[in-house]
């Protein structure tokens, strides 16, 4: 059953580093699945609670579902912003969309979707803690 999720939205800019790009100075295509982790990381941190107190709750996040649409590519130098938005939460997982941009040029270079999971320590997949819920503002829940 998916919980009513509230407008959970987070911008961050980025410069793309010279090691994030190609032998022709564009950006690796596994670089934006990297971005989306600080996109989403940052939008939980903002929410009042990092990755690391998630943990000490007892659950782990894993990535059980990742897309990714590529619409342009970014350059060495070139300033992105990925914009990071909660759109499902349930029990045992959270789906975040991802758009990111070229902020200086406006366009559109990748919209992404991941879909994180709740694992116990053993590894077997958990509800999600109260406490994280809380974070998110499904208090309710």
């Amino acid at each position: 059953m998916s919980l009513a999720v509230p407008a959970l939205t987070c911008d961050v800019d980025l410069r793309v580093r010279y090691a994030e790009t190609d032998q022709m100075g564009v950006v690796y295509h596994a670089n934006y699945l990297a971005w989306c982790e600080v996109g989403r990381t940052e939008l939980i941190r903002r929410c009042g609670r990092s990755y690391a107190e998630i943990e000490k709750l007892g659950v782990g996040l894993a990535v059980s579902d990742a897309s990714l649409r590529y619409h342009g590519a970014a350059r060495y130098d070139d300033l992105i912003r990925v914009t990071t938005t909660l759109t499902d939460m349930r029990s045992r997982s959270m789906t975040f969309d991802y758009l990111i941009t070229h902020v200086e040029r406006g366009t559109k270079l990748v919209t992404a979707s991941t879909t994180l999971i709740g694992l116990d320590h053993a590894g077997r997949i958990a509800r999600l803690p109260a406490e994280l819920l809380a974070t998110l503002g499904l208090a309710d829940a």
